[in-house]
């Protein structure tokens, strides 16, 4: 509620804000910060690393999805082109007795996530164990 000024003839309203109850507020607050920040003991986060598998892939399986999203898969030195229905049945037989065997995904940086995610929900639901996704980093 404004404050009534009595000058002369009329009254008149002040239209300022008190700033004493506000900064009263304001510097029991900042003692209260400053008394319990060193109180607060800061928490340790697990972050995943890299690389801490217990034994190497006996056989790398590259998956490529090129610009078209094609889908070309390499085991050794042989490449073929196929569909995705086809992928997992062909990462499967690749598999075939080794037992240890990891996929790796590469695609091409303008093709939609849609279909990275496509290709590995396939081979997650026809049983495929280790999938990655191959990273590299730009010099």
């Amino acid at each position: 509620m404004p404050a009534l000024v009595s000058r002369g003839r009329g009254r008149r309203t002040i239209n300022e804000i008190n700033m004493v109850p506000f900064i009263d507020v304001m510097l029991v607050l900042l003692i209260i910060f400053m008394v319990t920040a060193p109180l607060i003991t800061p928490s340790v986060i697990d972050l995943p690393s890299v690389g801490k598998a217990a034994k190497q892939p006996d056989q790398v399986i590259q998956i490529f999805i090129g610009k078209d999203e094609s889908l070309e898969l390499k085991v050794k030195d042989k490449s073929s082109t196929l569909g995705l229905k086809d992928i997992a049945a062909a990462v499967k037989q690749a598999q075939g007795a080794a037992s240890n065997s990891a996929v790796v995904i590469s695609a091409d940086k303008n093709i939609k996530y849609e279909t990275v995610v496509k290709v590995m929900d396939t081979l997650q639901r026809s049983g495929v164990q280790r999938i990655g996704l191959s990273v590299q980093l730009a010099n």
